[in-house]
């Protein structure tokens, strides 16, 4: 029934895709906690939020050129955003496919960022362009979070419409993928709030958001494993060598749910812990762990 079920081959992707979910996590997830600390118009969470504008931005550099190399043929990228057939030129959105939509989800994001990023360097005085300023408002951050949740979280759906075993055996992955891209973007935003003095006001309330995204990444760990039992295919990700890489995911969950069992919800002592370099890069293996496991696990 398995071999039925499954009947396509593995993708064979390579570590170019492996980063590009991973950046692409920290990207939607950085952006989207960068907005809510800017609509919770706190008077010292800017600081902490331009951190978020700043992060979201690079990885939307790389991301799609690692995905344009993993087609084989980079230079017929454009080819997923333009339909060069005779007679039908024109815009190539097809919305009842995943990676239609997530190109396009991926492009218009990457300009969202682009203008966020600008307007970060604009307001800490590093550059003088006053129109990206306005066009930064409340309404360009809330369609660039929607688009970040999207971004953050649309790889797993992907795997998830895949005929692959694991992918396709669970429906736990694009939540999986969005809870542990906004635990690493809140570990790394409070990793860079050491170099940034004035940001550390904001460090408790995104502490606590860090805490809370561990806890729903651990609970949709084991949503995503009891689902894999029900199908019979756990041992592919699970089994060695791949139960490794698990070790690390966890070890990536311990500071955020140590922090919830000895802080709760209040910030603390804990905050200052995570200014430490270790901790957060702690978070930020895991996040990249839990993608090569599931990623790599299906395809050898």
């Amino acid at each position: 029934m398995g071999d039925v079920q499954h009947f396509a081959g593995p993708p064979d992707w390579l570590w170019y895709i492996l980063f590009y979910f991973f950046l692409a996590g920290l990207s939607g997830g950085s952006y989207v906690l960068a907005t809510l600390l800017r609509l919770r118009d706190a008077p010292g969470d800017e600081p902490m939020a331009r951190i978020g504008y700043y992060i979201a931005f690079p990885p939307m550099l790389i991301a799609p050129l690692l995905l344009t190399l993993d087609l084989g043929q980079p230079m017929r990228f454009w080819h997923m955003l333009v339909n060069t057939t005779p007679g039908h030129l024109g815009v190539n959105f097809k919305y009842w496919t995943p990676m239609s939509v997530g190109i396009w989800a991926l492009t218009v994001f990457a300009a969202i960022t682009t203008v966020s990023f600008a307007a970060a360097l604009v307001r800490d005085g590093k550059l003088r362009i006053p129109l990206v300023v306005r066009l930064d408002g409340r309404v360009l951050n809330v369609a660039g979070s929607l688009f970040g949740l999207f971004v953050a979280g649309y790889t797993g759906v992907l795997l998830s419409v895949s005929n692959q075993p694991v992918w396709s055996d669970t429906f736990a992955l694009g939540g999986l993928f969005l809870a542990s891209g906004l635990a690493g973007s809140a570990a790394l935003m409070l990793l860079l709030a050491r170099y940034r003095p004035e940001a550390r006001p904001s460090a408790p309330m995104l502490s606590v958001s860090e805490r809370l995204y561990s806890l729903l990444e651990l609970a949709l760990i084991v949503v995503f494993a009891v689902t894999l039992i029900v199908a019979g295919t756990q041992e592919i990700v699970f089994g060695l060598p791949w139960s490794l890489l698990w070790v690390v995911v966890l070890a990536g969950l311990v500071p955020g749910l140590y922090g919830l069992a000895t802080e709760r919800l209040s910030a603390g002592p804990a905050v200052a812990v995570r200014y430490s370099v270790v901790l957060p890069l702690l978070v930020l293996a895991g996040v990249l762990a839990l993608r090569a496991a599931i990623i790599f696990s299906v395809q050898v």
